[in-house]
């Protein structure tokens, strides 16, 4: 089988490995054959594209870096346990406080569950990736696969809406951005906050969200309408909402936008630490990376690889195919 590694990897810095000299190293996003899961901590294999007679040589298996990372969730929570104990004497808080007292309230996007793997909406998203371990996909190599959706993300205020706007503007018969719904009615489809509700209960929202007391979000009808108009529906949604989208129904092209590589002032430095931490995250998911150094170049750049991705040979997640 081929996977694809979702994780960076050097045999020479494991102390687990029992021989370095005969591991391979690798990075996020690189295509590997695997030739053996004979051993259970140790599988064999090489790079994809590598010569017949290649010797095959040693990867973790998905259940030692499993493992590993149970060890380090363990080490953390016992140094927050620590750091918790320390600090309970009063001299810090951890809660941001107004000057009423009262805790302030934090602003967060919300995704609901994907149905298929029966999740309610009382995970929320953040909490659910640190849990999450992702180590090898298993891929296959197709020379023709249309993708249906094109979902930008980058930190806020990296200029995704721009970029979004100026492709449907230039190619309107090519791209579309679904409509959000909201229970105020302005500039979105109006919709009661019953049926609202209720839709969101059924997951059939991508991701939704409150905010001066209308709630608001994206309904997945909407992309699959765009879809069956033969558009590729573009997306700036939160980061969490791929848990919904890779899938083979939204077949999504997954473009990070990331801030200029420059520190000029104060907005900026918080924009390029967010993308940083945006990039470490989730970079496992990203089938393209985009330096927004100038927002012209960007689209020019974004345009040509969402054509290529649509004629040249590319691997593909087995479970979007089989």
């Amino acid at each position: 089988i081929f996977v694809k590694a979702l994780f960076n990897y050097n045999p020479e810095e494991d102390e687990l490995n029992p021989c370095p000299q005969a591991g391979i190293a690798f990075r996020v996003g690189d295509i590997l054959q695997v030739i053996s899961k004979d051993d259970h901590n140790w599988w064999q294999a090489r790079e994809w594209n590598a010569p017949p007679n290649t010797p095959a040589s040693l990867i973790p298996s998905p259940e030692l870096q499993e493992w590993r990372a149970a060890c380090s969730a363990i080490e953390r929570a016992k140094l927050d346990q620590q750091l918790a104990s320390n600090c309970s004497g009063g001299l810090f808080s951890f809660a941001r406080r107004s000057a009423s007292g009262k805790s302030r309230p934090r602003m967060k996007a919300a995704a609901p569950a994907a149905a298929a793997a029966g999740g309610g909406l009382t995970t929320s998203g953040a909490a659910f990736d640190q849990l999450e371990m992702v180590t090898y996909e298993e891929v296959v190599h197709l020379a023709n696969f249309r993708r249906k959706t094109l979902v930008l993300l980058g930190a806020h205020g990296v200029g995704r809406r721009h970029i979004k706007n100026s492709l449907i503007q230039g190619s309107p018969d090519r791209f579309a951005y679904p409509i959000p719904r909201e229970t105020s009615g302005r500039n979105y489809y109006f919709v009661s906050r019953e049926e609202m509700l209720r839709d969101i209960t059924n997951n059939e929202y991508l991701e939704y969200g409150t905010h001066d007391e209308a709630m608001y979000g994206t309904k997945l009808e909407t992309i699959r309408e765009i879809h069956r108009q033969g558009k590729v529906a573009i997306l700036d949604v939160e980061p969490q909402a791929l848990r919904i989208l890779r899938t083979a129904e939204f077949a999504p092209y997954v473009v990070f936008i990331a801030a200029p590589d420059m520190a000029m002032d104060g907005s900026l430095e918080r924009l390029i630490r967010e993308s940083e931490l945006l990039d470490r995250q989730y970079g496992h998911c990203f089938d393209m990376r985009i330096v927004n150094n100038d927002i012209d170049d960007t689209i020019v750049e974004l345009r040509q690889c969402v054509d290529l991705a649509q004629t040249r040979p590319q691997w593909i997640p087995v479970n979007w195919v089989y």
